[in-house]
C-alpha cells in the first residue's frame, strides 16, 4: 500500500486520532502515514491468505485477523498487517481491544512502494515483538513467498523461500501447511509488473 507523510505525532497522539478517522494510517518514528488501497492482486492473496489460514485454524484454539486489526510493537510501530495469526489469549494495548500487542504470525503482500520498508524498518520493528515466531513476505507480481522463521536459541531469522506452484508454505509454530496455488488463486501476474520500489519511510 502506498502512503505519504502527515506530521509527526507521540503515539497516544496518533491512537486518539487513528481511532476517530475513517481511514487508515500506520505510525513509525514519530510520523503517521495514510494508507491507500492496494491493486487487485494485492486484494486477491490478502483474501485467498485469509480464507486459506482461517480454514486451517478451525479446529484450534488461534485466531487469524485480516487488514483491519492494528499490531503495535515495543519499537513503537503501529500498522495494520496484511493478515496475522495469534496463538493463545489475545493481548491489546488497551481496553479497547483493538490494537494487538502478540502477534504470533504476520504475512505482508509486497507492493511496490512498500517493499523495501517490509523488508527494513518495519521487519526490524516487528521483531521486537517477544510474541512473534514468523515474519511471511508475499509477492504479489509472482509466485514467491519469503517465510522468516524465528530461532530463539540463535538470536537469528532463518529465511526459506518457496516459488514451486505445487509447493507449500509450512508455518511450523502451528504446524500448518499452505498450498501456494491457493493463496495466488485467481491471481493474473502482469510482466511488467514489479514489487520493487521506494521506501514510504
Amino acid at each position: 500500500m502506498s502512503t505519504s507523510a502527515l506530521k509527526r505525532l507521540s503515539w497516544d497522539e496518533y491512537l486518539e486520532h487513528e481511532r476517530l478517522a475513517t481511514e487508515k494510517s500506520q505510525f513509525f518514528d514519530g510520523e503517521m502515514f495514510a494508507m491507500s488501497g492496494g491493486s487487485l492482486n494485492h486484494s486477491l492473496i490478502g483474501s485467498n491468505l485469509v480464507r486459506e489460514v482461517g480454514n486451517a485454524l478451525k479446529p484450534r484454539e488461534r485466531q487469524a485477523h485480516g487488514s483491519d486489526m492494528r499490531v503495535v510493537c515495543p519499537s513503537g510501530l503501529g500498522t495494520y498487517p496484511d493478515s496475522l495469526i495469534v496463538c493463545g489469549q489475545p493481548e491489546f494495548y488497551d481496553q479497547r481491544v483493538d490494537t494487538l500487542t502478540n502477534p504470533t504470525i504476520i504475512f505482508e503482500v509486497l507492493s511496490p512502494t512498500t517493499e523495501l520498508f517490509d523488508r527494513g524498518g518495519k521487519f526490524l520493528s516487528y521483531q521486537s515483538l517477544p510474541s512473534l515466531r514468523e515474519y511471511v513476505l508475499v509477492a504479489q507480481d509472482r509466485m514467491r513467498i519469503e517465510h522468516f522463521s524465528r530461532q530463539p536459541k540463535l538470536g537469528q531469522w532463518l529465511l526459506t523461500v518457496i516459488e514451486d506452484s505445487d509447493a507449500e508454505l509450512l508455518l511450523p509454530t502451528i504446524d500448518i501447511r499452505l498450498s501456494l496455488n491457493e493463496i495466488y488463486a485467481k491471481v493474473t501476474f502482469d510482466p511488467n509488473e514489479t514489487t520493487a520500489g521506494p521506501s514510504p519511510v
